[in-house]
């Protein structure tokens, strides 16, 4: 039987990898985003996921075409960059509401189909920055450790209608998303590392690892046979989270802090 996946986010970047991937090994392919196109196994729908009755709308478009969703990835996000003392309310609100909101609206909206019936897979995309937390970028961060968070709770709600919850916490990758943060530099003259820091962050990011990299993580993911809460993308990565366990916070802390000065 064909297999079904429904990804949000997937115009570019690691989206665009992994939804080119599960097309390419036979799966049939939902890909919802405010800008993208049908293509071979992948069907594109219009979907904003801060929208969510036009999230809800889109599913049912989905369920139009198709009886099952084995796989769904949450994955649209976006950065902000900037001091937490500077970043305007509106702009905190609206990193939660595309990175954690939309993720939640996107679940609400599958849950039924999938206790229906009685299986499939939820994977979200978060970050290695939902443990290893990047002054200047809090909020983001923040955001990230929420869905963490919310993946582990929901998995004890869901378990016996056979549904599978997971994140996978990619590090640096080379994409879009770095050029696509909103930065801001209010406040430097209070806090002058800012700038430095955010620059740090983005050489690293442009130097990372490829889409295609995340995207064969997922595909993992969605055909083990029993996947695991969290993931960590990148062999760095996963060392550097093993520190973190291993290691007191308040050390990993400030080492974390001193690469960003």
């Amino acid at each position: 039987m064909e297999k079904t996946l429904l990804l949000t986010g997937g115009s570019s970047g690691i989206g665009k990898a992994t939804v080119e991937l599960f097309a390419s090994r036979g799966w049939r392919v939902f890909e919802l985003s405010r800008h993208g196109r049908s293509h071979g196994n992948i069907v594109h729908i219009d979907c904003d996921v801060c929208d969510e009755p036009g999230v809800q709308k889109a599913v049912e478009e989905v369920l139009q075409q198709t009886e099952r969703l084995d796989v769904v990835i949450s994955n649209a996000g976006y950065g902000i960059s900037g001091a937490v003392e500077f970043t305007e309310m509106a702009d905190a609100h609206h990193q939660f509401d595309v990175n954690f909101f939309g993720t939640l609206a996107v679940t609400k909206a599958v849950l039924p189909q999938l206790r229906k019936q009685q299986g499939g897979r939820i994977i979200y995309t978060s970050s290695v920055a939902a443990v290893l937390s990047i002054p200047y970028q809090s909020f983001y961060c923040a955001s990230k450790a929420a869905i963490n968070a919310f993946a582990l709770a929901l998995q004890n709600e869901v378990r016996s209608f056979g549904i599978t919850v997971s994140v996978l916490m990619p590090g640096d990758v080379a994409t879009g998303f770095t050029d696509a943060r909103n930065k801001s530099d209010r406040g430097s003259e209070v806090y002058p590392h800012a700038q430095k820091a955010v620059e740090t962050m983005e050489k690293d990011e442009r130097a990372g690892m490829s889409p295609l990299a995340m995207a064969r993580d997922f595909y993992r993911i969605a055909t083990t046979a029993n996947p695991a809460p969290q993931y960590v993308g990148g062999a760095q990565y996963k060392f550097f989270c093993f520190l973190d366990r291993v290691l007191p916070k308040r050390l990993v802390n400030r080492i974390v802090g001193a690469l960003y000065q």
